[in-house]
């Protein structure tokens, strides 16, 4: 799913619930529900607004294991495509491959490592918290530069 996308359904649903319960819920959607047919690649590639290469540099790099039909196509089942939205979100906000290597590697071994993914995840935040505030600043100097030249922010 494009960011522009998934910002416009974050905001509509925003209406009674909180932001972080609206992305769980984009999520875990019933476009991505059991019930779905598995996805291949490039179908799972437009789906979550990647590149066929770039899942493909994913599945190298173990980040998803999507599994095989019986002519060795690959087959993106409702929870790789989740974890597809996932990855596609922190790599937005900057988390390196290291650092998602890392978070799948705990994920997959299940519950006993939510202390440490956890402790990821307030570290990422405290990134993007900073990366916020830096990119405010850059855009409150840019507005003052257009208002200097003459123009208005907003025009």
């Amino acid at each position: 799913m494009a960011t522009d996308a998934l910002i416009e359904r974050v905001l509509a649903a925003h209406d009674d619930t909180s932001v972080v319960d609206a992305v769980h819920g984009l999520m875990d959607e019933s476009s991505l529900d059991a019930s779905t047919t598995p996805k291949s690649v490039a179908e799972a590639a437009a789906l979550v607004g990647l590149s066929p290469h770039t899942l493909r540099y994913y599945e190298h790099e173990g980040l998803v294991r999507p599994s095989r039909n019986a002519s060795g196509y690959r087959q993106y089942t409702p929870p790789d495509l989740r974890r597809l939205v996932f990855l596609t979100r922190m790599r937005l906000s900057g988390m390196t491959i290291q650092d998602l290597k890392r978070y799948i590697e705990l994920a997959d071994l299940g519950p006993t490592t939510i202390p440490e993914r956890r402790q990821i995840m307030l570290e990422q935040r405290d990134r993007i918290r900073r990366q916020l505030r830096e990119l405010t600043l850059a855009l409150e100097t840019t507005e003052y530069k257009i208002r200097v030249y003459g123009g208005h922010p907003e025009g």
